[in-house]
């Protein structure tokens, strides 16, 4: 019986976990990393999620703290972009997205299984506008991603059930633009003052982990590590056309996305329930102030290798708790329950604070080869307010301050699931 319980109950979990990543997790994180697939237990598995998330962060009493002009002089140019206050001071702090995930599994002979994957792990997107008191810090701000991934597992006989090694690599690609307001003229001026930054890298990474699984309790362990990426190529364009006439130019940097470390576990309690929970670590806290520099001499901005403006993020690594349990009510609907807690990644700058939030979900079996998934998470985002802060010696905030209250974040998925 608890044999048959996997096929609802296992299920069930890990698409709630699914659910859980893209809704909530800090940083720069929208779908993450995730490996369930390769646990299916058929030959040949087909699977194709997607997951809507409205997150409405509202921010309020916005001040524009640094009026001074735009300085082109200094290393990197300097200046809040001129004198905001008296416009509006609020402003939206989040933007609605998808998150969608494609994979394939395919088990090779008795003891191996390999899965491909298409996701996007990373991304976010502010587009509070050019009327608020806050367009010197952001106008618009989008980061998309795109990662593809092979990853096997060999499994054998120990003790009572079977012990799983894990390994992998993914290509991934990061892209994405800011623009901002770089100094504020006066109405009539034929130049707008907005700037805008735009950026693509890729980079590869690899996974290795262990799980060990005892079919007959519905148990499973698993340990997974996702290497960092190095996008040491950074490449992109700053276009300071609307600033001061200057034709846009090419620049560069680098940076790592973060390595991650998740922890899951799942057991039968009791015929058709299961209980599960994972904890995960992101090492967000490599993403700082990033900076990117002028590729060429530009006469007047900046000369060749100078820096010339930065992407300010000022993260703290991630944590992500959550736990739930799971029922399979007959041989076609399961469901389960989900609490989740994320513990926000700013440090005083940012609105990205601790979230609470609650899922549910329904699985759907017509036949024994295909499933159907609808889940919807409800959370809160706790409030607070960004600062000027001083993290490691350096400073971020310095252009406007704001504050926040507690706000709502909302997520629906949908997927399908076909053995052969």
């Amino acid at each position: 019986m608890v044999r048959h319980f996997i096929s609802g109950g296992v299920l069930a979990a890990a698409a709630v976990g699914m659910l859980q990543s893209p809704a909530l997790a800090g940083g720069l994180e929208r779908g993450g990393y995730n490996i369930d697939l390769l646990f299916d237990t058929s030959r040949f598995t087909a699977e194709a999620t997607s997951t809507f998330v409205m997150p409405d962060r509202k921010l309020k009493n916005v001040r524009d703290i640094d009026p001074s002009p735009f300085n082109p002089g200094g290393t990197p140019p300097t200046g809040g972009g001129g004198n905001l206050t008296g416009l509006p001071t609020s402003a939206n702090g989040s933007e609605d997205y998808w998150s969608p995930r494609i994979g394939v599994k395919a088990g090779i002979g008795d003891a191996v299984d390999c899965m491909f994957d298409y996701s996007e792990p990373w991304g976010a997107h502010k587009n509070p506008g050019r009327n608020w008191a806050g367009a010197n810090e952001d106008i618009e701000t989008e980061v998309k991603s795109r990662n593809y991934a092979t990853t096997c597992s060999y499994r054998f006989d120990v003790g009572p059930g079977q012990l799983r090694l894990i390994g992998g690599g993914f290509y991934q690609e990061v892209y994405g633009f800011q623009e901002r307001l770089v100094q504020a003229f006066p109405a009539g001026f034929p130049l707008s003052g907005v700037g805008r930054l735009d950026l693509e890298g890729d980079g590869w990474g690899w996974r290795a982990g262990v799980a060990y699984e005892i079919p007959e309790y519905a148990f499973r362990a698993s340990l997974v590590y996702n290497s960092e990426v190095k996008l040491n190529d950074i490449t992109g364009t700053l276009d300071l056309s609307q600033v001061s006439g200057t034709p846009k130019f090419d620049v560069y940097g680098s940076q790592a996305m973060p390595d991650v470390l998740e922890l899951k576990v799942q057991s039968g309690i009791a015929p058709d329930w299961l209980a599960f929970g994972s904890v995960k670590w992101v090492d967000w806290s490599q993403l700082q102030k990033v900076p990117f520099f002028c590729s060429s001499g530009v006469a007047g901005v900046c000369a060749s290798g100078t820096q010339i403006t930065t992407l300010d993020l000022g993260y703290r690594d991630g944590w992500t708790v959550m736990g739930g349990i799971g029922h399979k009510f007959n041989e076609q609907w399961s469901g389960a329950v989900s609490l989740t807690w994320d513990r926000g990644t700013s440090q005083g700058f940012g609105s990205q604070t601790d979230t609470w939030a609650l899922g549910v979900l329904g699985s759907y079996s017509p036949t024994k080869n295909v499933e159907f998934r609808l889940a919807g998470v409800l959370g809160l985002m706790t409030g607070g307010s960004s600062r000027t802060v001083t993290l490691d010696g350096v400073q971020y905030g310095q252009r406007a301050n704001y504050d926040f209250d507690d706000d709502i974040v909302a997520a629906i998925s949908t997927g399908v699931k076909v053995r052969f």
